[in-house]
């Protein structure tokens, strides 16, 4: 996974038919997703519960490419190595689920993946000005976590360029999670994020089984992300 600024659209599973996930990933991965986002969801530090270890676990034979895991969780320490074994690429903690985040970034290295940092809209992107040197993505939640289908909170567009300019030229990518739509993917991809988290917007008009759908949404948040890129 060599690093690169390019644009990565990274359709969230959220979104996708829960009865048929392991060929919603293979569809999405074959219509051009860069990366398969997976939504940890606890209903403790978010108020929802999705998928754990073994939903993981289950849909990495069906995912070619990154899996993109997304732990809105706490504690987040104690499932680390799950996570790990269930075959996560990036595995992304928020800033604000523990008291020791650095801690938790360097257990995400030692397990051999790749850590993310999240932050959700009300935490400054001071809190991970400390962080950068140890991460390869931070996470600009662009809602507030929790639900799919809603809209982005434009103020979270300034975190992102402040955050791009603080990073420079380290290679860690930002990723926008929340309310991206066609609409939106110019202004985050503007602000200077480079991975997009997008779910019904990929998702809608196709099935698993009909994906074509997902192709033509794919390729026009792409572009219009690109048109707007640094």
């Amino acid at each position: 996974m060599p690093f690169s600024r390019s644009i990565k659209i990274a359709p969230s599973i959220l979104a996708a038919d829960f009865a048929n996930f392991g060929a919603e990933c293979r569809a999405i991965e074959a219509e051009g997703a860069d990366w398969v986002h997976v939504d940890v969801m606890d209903g403790h530090f978010v108020p929802n519960l999705t998928f754990g270890p073994a939903m993981c676990a289950a849909l990495r034979p069906h995912i070619k490419g990154v899996m993109d895991v997304h732990l809105m969780i706490a504690p987040v320490d104690p499932y680390l190595e799950a996570f790990a074994a269930a075959g996560a690429d990036i595995i992304t903690a928020h800033v604000e689920a523990g008291p020791h985040i650095h801690r938790t970034l360097q257990a995400i290295r030692a397990l051999g993946k790749k850590p993310g940092v999240a932050l959700n809209p009300g935490t400054p992107v001071e809190a991970v000005a400390e962080l950068l040197d140890m991460v390869d993505m931070v996470c600009v939640m662009t809602v507030n976590p929790g639900f799919g289908g809603q809209s982005l909170i434009e103020s979270q567009l300034t975190k992102i360029e402040r955050l791009h300019a603080m990073i420079g030229d380290r290679p860690v990518h930002i990723e926008a999670d929340g309310g991206i739509t066609l609409a939106t993917a110019p202004v985050v991809a503007r602000a200077g994020a480079d991975v997009l988290v997008a779910g019904s917007a990929v998702f809608k008009g196709g099935t698993a089984s009909s994906p074509a759908a997902y192709g033509v949404n794919i390729k026009a948040i792409r572009a219009a992300a690109e048109a707007a890129a640094h």
